[in-house]
């Protein structure tokens, strides 16, 4: 049985962001049980080069949408970085599940030779759709939930892969 982009994108992205999401809610009770200020977590990062928690939650949740809308042909819409707190991270990984969760099979599903074009930074990248979705926006997403995981568990959020994985689909 050929997967589909549906197959490989959503239900892939709605485990990725649903174990995100448990681990925030993890590092928010953590902070809380220890009278921790979360503003420590939430500006941490693994190297002084990298992103902050908070930054990796923000684009975590970008390439989980941008790996149904540029694939799909649909507008790229920036949601503005905001979050502050726990709850407010929570709230976006929140509305990225939502979204992912009402994509319609049918919107993505044929988009495999799609042209995919944009610019990020300096650089202007052209994709298919498949390629796009194998080999940059599924990466991306997962190093972003892999570096808010590491960043946490790092400065002892008691986290194990268990965590990480989310719910598996079918078990």
């Amino acid at each position: 049985m050929a997967l589909s982009m549906y197959d490989v994108c959503v239900p892939v992205c709605v485990q990725a962001l649903g174990g995100l999401a448990g681990v925030l809610e993890k590092a928010a009770a953590h902070c809380e049980a220890r009278k921790i200020d979360p503003a420590a977590l939430l500006t941490a990062r693994l190297y002084p080069d990298m992103f902050t928690l908070t930054k990796q939650v923000q684009i975590a949740c970008d390439f989980g949408r941008w790996a149904v809308l540029r694939p799909a042909g649909m507008e790229v819409e920036r949601i503005a970085d905001t979050e502050t707190d726990f709850a407010a991270l929570r709230a976006r990984v929140a509305s990225t599940l939502a979204f992912l969760k009402a994509v319609k099979r049918e919107q993505l599903d044929g988009s495999e030779e799609r042209t995919v074009r944009f610019k990020a930074g300096e650089r202007e990248f052209t994709f298919t759709g498949q390629s796009y979705l194998l080999h940059f926006a599924l990466p991306n997403l997962f190093f972003h939930v892999t570096a808010a995981y590491a960043i946490l568990r790092h400065n002892g959020v008691e986290l194990a892969k268990r965590d990480f994985m989310g719910a598996i689909p079918g078990q």
